[in-house]
């Protein structure tokens, strides 16, 4: 059951939240522990009572204030799933450079329909084709990964097989090494297009129990720009909490905390349960994870909210 069980609890948290617009600490505290079903419920219920959009007068705010990391926190944590993930993805394709370890996140995302959801409100947006914006002269291995993914995601057959499982990882065993010395592209490209993320994912866990090694680390030694590609697209998919607790080391540990790849991390973190991903954080690291972003960032209101978001029970 959701926290916020009956509309005069909502309307009472709605007015709490109304009022602690300059108390940011409150403002944070308010909103942290919600879940994704719980915040869609407060902004209804808000635009009601005050005639006003709360995730537009967050956004207003963070542009008022742009340097002001909590605001755009709180904006980003009140967006729903497509909108919060067609922002990432335009953060990632707008530049030169585009950023395909972003993109692979969001188009692996648990719910298969979630994709599709991105790309309408992409469109609708920023008068954009997501698909088009990802593409490039000469076609890069992201690319073509990406594009089998979303043609895997247009099924929405989420039912898993254990024979086609070990059928797919026997495959993937003959065909290791292509007539370049890499894996046969086409021949991957082909499984991930017409299987679903969960049956990817037990594809991978066939191959390790068939061949005692995990697949991905067969692509370890390759210098090949598509097998480096793939590498990084099946640890997301095979272990996405343990590929969320090494990004967060990575963001947390270096010389100053990154805290942009920090907000795009707890948003995957909530996708694919937070808890886990804490779990082999500490497992890996020796750490709590709460303990390291206490030590990294300094005190105040932001810091506040980011410890309240990775501790706090956050679900569907």
């Amino acid at each position: 059951m959701d926290f916020i069980s009956t509309s005069t609890e909502c309307e009472k948290s709605c007015r709490e939240i109304h009022g602690s617009w300059n108390e940011l600490s409150r403002l944070g505290a308010a909103l942290a522990h919600r879940t994704r079903s719980e915040r869609r419920q407060i902004k209804d219920v808000y635009r009601i009572l005050f005639r006003d959009d709360l995730v537009e007068r967050l956004h207003g705010a963070h542009m008022s204030n742009p340097k002001n990391e909590m605001f755009k926190m709180l904006y980003i944590w009140m967006l729903d799933p497509a909108e919060r993930d067609a922002m990432l993805a335009r953060d990632a394709t707008a530049d030169s450079l585009i950023d395909y370890q972003t993109l692979v996140e969001i188009y692996t995302r648990k719910k298969s329909d979630q994709l599709f959801f991105t790309k309408q409100t992409y469109l609708a947006k920023y008068k954009r084709n997501l698909d088009k914006d990802i593409s490039s002269e000469p076609s890069h291995p992201f690319q073509r990964i990406l594009t089998a993914l979303a043609t895997s995601r247009q099924s929405h057959q989420d039912n898993t097989s254990h024979h086609i499982a070990k059928c797919d990882a026997k495959r993937l065993h003959e065909v290791g090494k292509g007539s370049n010395g890499g894996v046969d592209e086409s021949v991957i490209l082909e499984i991930i297009s017409k299987r679903s993320i969960p049956q990817l994912r037990l594809a991978l866990t066939s191959y390790k129990h068939i061949y005692g090694c995990e697949y991905i680390k067969t692509l370890k030694g390759s210098c090949g720009e598509f097998e480096q590609s793939l590498r990084l697209a099946l640890k997301y998919i095979y272990t996405p909490a343990k590929y969320y607790s090494k990004i967060f080391h990575t963001c947390i540990e270096g010389r100053t905390v990154d805290k942009k790849t920090l907000s795009r991390v707890i948003i995957g973190g909530e996708d694919v349960g937070m808890e886990e991903v804490k779990q082999h954080y500490e497992k890996k690291y020796g750490k709590k994870l709460k303990d390291v972003i206490c030590d990294r960032i300094p005190v105040g209101d932001y810091r506040d909210f980011i410890v309240a978001l990775i501790t706090g029970p956050v679900s569907a």
